[in-house]
């Protein structure tokens, strides 16, 4: 990719013959007679370097290159200086210009400057990059918590997502915590200090789908006395999450279309369209590729919407996650209530390990809660915490409880000795064939080193 240099000098002569030299050189060129001209173009798109004349009428190289460290410090300023102003030159190299060239200055020389410049330019805005990346990733790792390889790969895709200003689709059983998830796209994203509005669709009764999400003027309907802002007006410039959309009425789900497609909205009881400037996340339990197919969903708004999709795993295909979130959970509730959190036995650790889940995270954070505050009649026990749950799922096999702690066993060690299968055989006494066939088994996949 070919780097890009503004070029700003008060004689067309110069700027005509520099472009020249550097369009041969395959830089891409721009050109502006005087600073505010560069001001302007430098508002409209950011290149890797400025050469600048140093005097100019009005106002010169020096007041350029100050406003140019105002609006990014990480874009270099050369300056193209006379014989005579060569102990300024030096002086303004202290205040931050990258160097300084005389005139007549060879195209060689300028070339191999400003190519040297660009390539400093282009190394800071990667750290930049990735310093920031690396901030929502830590942020993304307080947020959506777990050690195992499918968060991990959660956490890519959320990361990836967040950048880019586009509608997703959220799938994920109840309780996976699909909301935590919108909330991080939000956050993350370009969107982040506008409006996040979320609207659970379940509990929205169908006649008020239309004035709910759309809004009404006055007098639209008996009993609407003043206007009212839907929730798609109400998160322009930000995000309005649509959770469990699959409840959405089918009637409505083609108003929801419009809407999308045309980014406006019509009251109910106007003519008027409003534009709307919204990013879309649509949350849901069911498979709705399936429903589309079978006519429950509509086809068209499903397609729409699956440009991206986010699939959240259950927390029974989670593995050592379980144990990480239920401490999490429970030592946040210990000291809220300012209670000593009973360490957990082996008892404790096998019922939390061989456990269904059926309501996910919700459900573990629910009965992490309840160990904390002592809400069993024995000793705080998970088991019968979970015994004495409504809706506790059925313990599986011994079968299945033994390979949920076999699974269990290796996946801490291959945390604990960083992914290293050799490290990880000695440590469990097992051929390289046996651990590799329980890896593949159990889904324990290596997380990619691919940075988000």
């Amino acid at each position: 990719m070919s780097k890009s240099i503004l070029v700003v000098d008060d004689e067309e002569i110069v700027r005509s013959s520099i472009r020249q030299w550097l369009e041969l050189g395959g830089f891409d060129v721009r050109t502006a007679r005087n600073a505010d001209e560069a001001l302007s173009m430098l508002q409209a798109e950011l290149p890797d370097v400025v050469l600048t004349d140093f005097r100019m009428p009005h106002r010169s190289g020096i007041d350029l290159m100050r406003d140019v460290q105002r609006i990014d410090p990480d874009i270099p300023v050369v300056l193209l200086t006379a014989h005579g102003d060569v102990a300024l030159a030096v002086a303004a190299m202290r205040e931050g210009v990258y160097d300084f060239l005389q005139k007549p200055a060879n195209p060689d020389h300028v070339s191999a400057v400003l190519a040297r410049a660009a390539e400093q330019s282009g190394l800071k805005r990667q750290l930049r990059q990735l310093t920031s990346r690396l901030g929502a990733e830590g942020e993304l790792e307080r947020r959506l918590l777990g050690t195992s390889p499918a968060m991990a790969g959660l956490r890519k895709s959320v990361g990836e997502l967040a950048e880019h200003d586009r509608d997703v689709i959220l799938f994920g059983e109840s309780g996976t915590g699909k909301e935590v998830v919108a909330r991080a796209l939000h956050d993350l994203g370009p969107r982040a200090r506008a409006p996040f509005v979320a609207v659970n669709c379940a509990a929205i009764p169908a006649e008020l789908f239309e004035s709910e999400l759309l809004g009404h003027e006055a007098g639209a309907f008996t009993g609407a006395r003043g206007a009212r802002v839907g929730k798609f007006e109400h998160a322009s410039g930000g995000t309005l999450l649509l959770d469990e959309i699959e409840s959405m009425p089918h009637a409505f789900q083609v108003k929801i279309l419009r809407v999308l497609q045309e980014r406006v909205v019509e009251r109910v009881g106007s003519n008027r369209l409003i534009p709307v400037d919204v990013r879309v996340i649509a949350a849901a339990k069911a498979d709705l590729a399936a429903d589309s197919r079978s006519g429950r969903f509509r086809a068209d708004l499903y397609f729409r919407l699956a440009a991206a999709e986010i699939r959240l795993p259950p927390l029974r295909e989670r593995g050592n996650d379980v144990l990480l979130l239920f401490q999490h959970f429970a030592g946040e509730a210990s000291r809220r209530s300012g209670r000593d959190l009973t360490p957990l036995g082996p008892e404790d650790f096998d019922a939390l390990l061989t456990h269904d889940w059926p309501g996910n995270v919700r459900e573990l954070k629910n009965v992490a809660e309840r160990y904390a505050l002592g809400l069993a009649a024995t000793g705080r026990r998970v088991a019968e915490i979970l015994r004495r749950s409504e809706g506790a799922g059925a313990r599986r096999a011994l079968s299945e409880r033994v390979a949920a702690y076999e699974r269990m066993l290796i996946e801490a060690s291959l945390l604990e000795h960083n992914w290293s299968v050799v490290a990880v055989m000695e440590s469990l006494g097992v051929p390289r064939r046996t651990l590799n066939e329980k890896m593949a088994r159990y889904g324990l996949l290596r997380p990619s080193r691919t940075s988000c």
